[in-house]
């Protein structure tokens, strides 16, 4: 008997499991670290494991310790949790994830010490002979029992689809990068599991770009209460971690077929629709309109390929916050940063300011000038009399030109998604100096930052049209997060704006030209389309073609990365401004807004 074996094994021990239970646990733990040779690693025995086999439970410890030592469990880990975030099956993901280990590390350790083989093929025999018929019911099953009677020695007949799969797990023999699991486990559950899982939700560089923040932003619980949710993703990463060694779950309902789960269900359940509208409400504080009047607007707006979208308008988390709990202490940080950055460059900002409000007055002065032509009616001008008779040119009358009203209204549309996070400070102050400029010139105008969580696309007011200059400060409150529906929030923006009675309207975008919504589904609620790459694009372009058809000036100010150009020129043609440096700011936004104001 090897010392692996010998370190869990004692007569009488399985008779008295509960008597020994805490032994077994330091054992078990005691095996994984000494496995790792990182002590100072935090696992979760699986102790009940025991009652069933002491060999698979002792190589459910040496594997949880081998995986460490080789692999990069968090990455790992990481990945699951984002395919899980996108619409994955959590237990098919794991499943897949837990024979691809096992073949990864099986040589390593083996060779590395050599009692772990026997204990090996005695805990596989006994997975066998515990579960066959389960695993037999499904089509990962099937490809672990081929997996497993290999090792044992056992003809491994199967048909071809299984065995296809076997080839590809069975690839990963002495590979040294986590990478490379993550790369078959992906291909192996968008090849075989979910075919339709990158079509809806993206190849593995997207399930790779989901950021913490928007997994943070997830409820991992459930909508549970108030709670730190931060913690939730980290206990979450947790159970998927220590759910990667294990052998002996099955999974049920015949697991291996993508079965109907939160991700995909299609009835609508009201208790859960009044979840998530709470949860929204206390991630992003209350709405100021009623939940009747908000859905009236759903009705009106969130068409096409927007249907099952909903739209929520609030003044922001700090200013009507639900409570003050995780997600308010980040906001108030998030905000700070804004005010600090501001304050390190406010001598830019206040310049940039003058100069924008100077050449708006300019503007506005120059469409207000009185202009005459000459007429043949119209007003008498005395000195031309002499003509009558004389010459041929009989025009000795000026007649006014009437220009259209010159009364302006603005609408100032911020995208406030996850993607800005980097740049948040800088699209804040951007957002201000156009704010406070429009102020200066007299120019009505409303603030409003947007983002999608969930099926949620959130409007946050930072000042309304008609409040006075002290309010444009409140637009260094803006915070980027979640997603981005550009083609909804520009239709939601330019509702309101339409219904304007002055006559000449202008529409400012500031973007970085890539509308990016995942789409998520709830339980018990319809998920919109997805809203992604070109499908995005071409939307939001659609959204500004409609706008400019109404009449209304659209400006986009490009607040992105260089190689995003291509597609912030697809969605507001030329008449965007690309602003590359703060110091210039003033002089480049001028040159477009004086040309839409004068074009009027």
């Amino acid at each position: 008997m090897s010392s692996e074996e010998r370190g869990l094994y004692e007569p009488g021990l399985e008779e008295d499991f509960d008597i020994y239970r805490i032994e077994v646990e330091n054992r078990i733990k005691n095996l994984m670290w000494t496995v790792s040779g990182d002590y100072s690693e935090n696992i979760t025995p699986d102790v009940d494991s025991f009652r069933i086999s002491k060999f698979i439970s002792l190589y459910d410890a040496i594997k949880q310790g081998a995986i460490s030592k080789y692999f990069d469990r968090e990455e790992l880990s990481l990945y699951i949790v984002k395919k899980v975030f996108l619409s994955g099956d959590e237990d098919l993901i794991i499943y897949i994830s837990q024979m691809c280990l096992d073949v990864a590390i099986a040589d390593k350790i083996c060779k590395e010490r050599a009692g772990v083989r026997s204990i090996r093929l005695k805990a596989y025999d006994d997975i066998l002979e515990h579960n066959f018929v389960n695993m037999a019911g499904s089509f990962l099953g099937e490809v672990k029992i081929v997996l497993l009677r290999k090792e044992l020695g056992y003809s491994a007949e199967a048909r071809a689809k299984v065995k296809e799969v076997v080839d590809i797990v069975s690839s990963l023999q002495g590979v040294d990068d986590t990478y490379e699991i993550i790369k078959v486990v992906d291909r192996i559950y968008n090849e075989y599991i979910d075919k339709s899982f990158e079509a809806k939700h993206g190849d593995l560089q997207t399930v790779l770009g989901v950021t913490i923040e928007e997994l943070s932003e997830y409820n991992w619980r459930d909508f549970l209460k108030d709670e730190a949710y931060e913690d939730f993703l980290e206990q979450y990463m947790e159970k998927v971690g220590d759910s990667l060694s294990k052998m002996n779950e099955e999974m049920s309902e015949g697991g291996g077929e993508v079965r109907r789960n939160s991700a995909t269900t299609r009835y609508i359940d009201q208790e859960k629709i009044d979840q998530i509208f709470n949860y929204v409400e206390l991630n992003y504080g209350k709405s100021y309109m009623s939940r009747r009047d908000l859905e009236r607007l759903d009705m009106k707006i969130c068409t096409g390929a927007h249907a099952n979208c909903k739209l929520y308008y609030t003044e922001g988390l700090i200013r009507n916050p639900v409570t003050r709990n995780y997600r308010y202490v980040m906001v108030q940080r998030l905000q700070h940063n804004n005010y600090m950055a501001y304050h390190k460059n406010h001598r830019i900002v206040k310049k940039n300011i003058a100069e924008l409000a100077a050449e708006l007055k300019r503007c506005i002065n120059f469409r207000n000038q009185r202009e005459f032509m000459r007429s043949d009616s119209g007003m008498l001008i005395p000195s031309r009399l002499w003509k009558v008779g004389r010459v041929s040119d009989a025009n000795i009358f000026d007649k006014e030109i009437v220009k259209d009203n010159s009364e302006f209204v603005v609408e100032i549309l911020m995208d406030a998604s996850g993607s800005q996070t980097k740049r948040q400070e800088s699209v804040a102050i951007q957002g201000y100096i156009i704010s406070a400029a429009l102020s200066r010139a007299g120019i009505p105008h409303r603030v409003m930052g947007f983002c999608s969580f969930w099926n949620y696309t959130i409007l946050h007011r930072y000042r309304d049209y008609d409040e006075g200059a002290d309010s444009d400060n409140k637009v260094l409150e803006y915070v980027a997060s979640a997603n981005n529906r550009d083609g909804l929030a520009i239709r939601a923006a330019v509702d309101d704006l339409f219904n304007r009675n002055e006559d000449n309207k202008i529409l400012i975008v500031l973007s970085d030209g890539m509308p990016n919504d995942h789409s998520v589904a709830r339980e018990g609620v319809i998920a919109p389309k997805p809203y992604t790459g070109s499908k995005g694009v071409k939307d939001s372009a659609a959204e500004i073609r409609k706008v400019r058809n109404m009449g209304i000036s659209v400006l986009g100010v490009f607040t992105g990365a260089e190689n995003e150009l291509p597609a912030e020129k697809m969605i507001f043609g030329r008449d965007f401004a690309y602003i590359r440096n703060i110091n210039n700011f003033s002089n480049i936004v001028s040159v477009y807004l004086k040309k839409h104001i004068l074009d009027f």
